[in-house]
């Protein structure tokens, strides 16, 4: 059975992942846009979709941080669903072509590790603690 302590734990590595990608989405997007494989010389929306995505999750990941226990527990209570999402984009993205295979494929494992992580984090507030 998962303690509370390793629930904290999985909240607080949650919290970090989300808020590095994020920092790095919104100060270095054209970077982070290449390491998804996107050429932000060619298209140049990919910026302006790369800081949407930085600031969301830096503010999830702020959430998580949260000393007020209401923030963090409504954090925990949608960061599941968030990212199954993100994890079905992943994927799409990969089926679709929409990626580089390597990309989508590296996406999907964040994205499906940030599952494992939310529902870890999750078993706190489930278990009434």
């Amino acid at each position: 059975m998962l303690t509370t302590r390793g629930a904290g734990t999985a909240r607080v590595l949650l919290a970090g992942v989300r808020l590095a990608n994020g920092t790095a989405a919104l100060v270095a997007p054209a970077a982070m846009g290449r390491r998804l494989g996107v050429d932000p010389d060619e298209n140049p929306a990919a910026i302006y979709v790369m800081r949407l995505f930085g600031a969301r999750t830096i503010l999830i990941g702020a959430s998580l941080l949260s000393r007020n226990p209401a923030v963090r527990r409504k954090a925990l209570e949608s960061a599941y669903l968030i990212h199954v999402s993100d994890t079905i984009a992943a994927l799409l993205a990969l089926a679709g072509g929409n990626l580089s295979p390597k990309a989508a494929r590296t996406a999907t494992v964040i994205s499906g590790g940030n599952v494992a992580l939310a529902l870890l984090a999750r078993r706190a507030i489930d278990s009434g603690r």
